[in-house]
C-alpha cells in the first residue's frame, strides 16, 4: 500500500492541474491519477486566443506549462492509468487500478473532464482545430467573414448559430431532422437573423480539405442526393458527454451524468469535491475549468484543517 496523500486528484486536464498546483503549494502531498494523456481537452485546442494575460498559444502549451508548475510545487502525477474500484466513504478514500495498484488520500478531486460528442464521419479527426470546432466561445473570433455550417438542431445549436453570426458572413445550419429540437424562443431568434440558412433533414457524410477543412460532403434524407458543399469552418453542437460513468452509484449525478456540487465544488460525499467539465454548469471553456480546480482546491485543503 501507497501513503496516504493529503488530496488525490482524479483527471489531469485544465480542472485538475489546477487543482494539484494549488493543493501542492499550499504544501499538501497531492496525486494526480490522469486516466489519459496529460491536459485533457485543452490539449486538441489548437489555439487559445482568449486566456487572461496570455498570448494567444495552443492548448498543448499551457497544459505542459501547468503540468510543470505543478510538479515544481511538489506534485505527484501517473498518467494512462485506469481506475477500477472507488471507496469514498470514510475519512481515508480510496481508488483502485485496473492493475490492482491502489492509492489512499484524505481528500478527493474528481476532475474527469468530458467531451463534446462527434459525428464520427471520416475526416472528423484530421481536421478538429482545422476548420472543425465544437466551441463558439473559443473559436467564433478565427472565422469572421467566413462561411460555415452549424451542426445540430437542440438550444445550443441554435444559441450558437446565432452567437457565430456575430463574426461569420453567413451561417447554414444542418439539421438531421425537419424539425428542432430546441425552444421555440431560440427557433425563432435563429430563423429570423437574416445570415442563417437552413438545411433540414440533412446529414455530413465526410470532411474533406488539404491541411484546412475546405469541404463537406451531406446527404439529403429525404431523397438520398450526395452533393458536396464549399465551407470554411463547421461547428459541431450534438450534445455533450462527462467522463462520468464509471461514477455512476459512487457520487450523486444529474439527469446528465453531470457531478453536482455546491458553490465550493463540496459533493454528496465529505471530503470529495468536483471541478471542471464533469460538473453541473453551463459554460464550459479552459477559464472555468481552472476557476473550479482552484476552488475546488481551496475547499480541500479547508476540510482537511477542519
Amino acid at each position: 500500500m501507497n501513503d496516504v496523500f493529503d488530496v488525490m486528484i482524479l483527471g489531469g486536464g485544465a480542472a485538475g492541474l489546477s487543482a494539484g498546483i494549488y493543493s501542492s503549494r499550499a504544501k499538501l502531498s497531492t496525486l494526480i491519477l490522469n486516466e489519459g494523456a496529460l491536459g485533457g481537452q485543452m490539449v486538441l485546442t489548437d489555439e487559445i486566443a482568449n486566456y487572461p494575460g496570455v498570448e494567444t498559444t495552443n492548448g498543448y502549451k499551457v497544459a505542459n506549462t501547468m503540468k510543470k508548475q505543478a510538479k515544481d510545487f511538489g506534485c505527484k502525477i501517473k498518467s494512462n492509468v485506469s481506475i477500477a474500484k472507488y471507496a469514498f466513504h470514510g475519512d481515508v478514500k480510496e481508488v483502485e487500478l485496473k492493475d490492482g495498484r491502489k492509492f489512499q488520500a484524505k481528500s478527493v478531486i474528481l476532475a474527469p473532464g468530458g467531451k463534446s460528442i462527434t459525428l464520427n464521419i471520416p475526416g472528423e479527426g484530421a481536421f478538429q482545430g482545422k476548420g472543425i470546432s465544437y466551441c463558439a466561445t473559443c473559436d467564433g473570433d478565427f472565422f469572421t467573414d467566413k462561411e460555415i455550417i452549424v451542426v445540430g438542431g437542440g438550444n445550443s445549436a441554435l444559441e450558437e448559430a446565432v452567437t457565430l453570426t456575430n463574426y461569420a458572413s453567413k451561417v447554414t445550419i444542418v439539421h438531421q431532422f425537419d424539425h428542432f429540437q430546441a425552444f421555440e424562443h431560440a427557433v425563432e431568434e435563429a430563423k429570423s437573423n437574416p445570415k442563417i440558412d437552413f438545411i433540414m433533414k440533412t446529414e455530413l457524410r465526410q470532411f474533406m480539405g488539404n491541411g484546412k477543412l475546405q469541404q463537406v460532403t451531406m446527404e439529403h434524407l429525404s431523397n438520398g442526393n450526395v452533393e458536396e458543399m464549399d465551407v470554411d469552418g463547421v461547428f459541431i453542437f450534438i450534445g455533450y458527454k462527462p467522463n462520468t460513468e464509471s461514477l455512476k452509484g459512487v457520487i450523486s449525478l444529474n439527469e446528465k451524468n453531470e457531478i453536482i456540487t455546491d458553490s465550493e465544488m463540496k459533493t454528496n460525499i465529505p471530503g470529495v469535491f468536483a471541478a471542471g467539465d464533469c460538473i453541473v454548469k453551463k459554460y464550459r471553456q479552459v477559464t472555468t475549468a481552472v476557476a473550479d480546480g482552484t476552488i475546488a482546491a481551496l475547499s480541500a485543503v479547508e476540510y482537511l484543517k477542519n
